[in-house]
């Protein structure tokens, strides 16, 4: 049995994970395609991704879940 505070609490932290992978998807397309592209913030915006990756993973678990 989830409460419904937790689950609240669930649904924002996930919508907010999810609202940054997908700005730090549009920052890595945008650093791709400008002409002399950093290859440190490339390789920056890539393993920030794959953390909040690795994060909504986590929180998708059925443990997670069963808060």
């Amino acid at each position: 049995f989830i409460d419904q505070e937790a689950l609240m609490t669930f649904k924002s932290r996930f919508y907010r994970l999810t609202e940054l992978h997908r700005q730090l998807d549009d920052a890595l397309r945008t650093e791709h395609r400008r002409r002399g592209a950093d290859p440190f913030r490339l390789l920056r915006l890539k393993s920030l991704k794959l953390a909040v990756r690795n994060r909504l993973a986590a929180l998708s678990r059925p443990s997670a879940l069963a808060l």
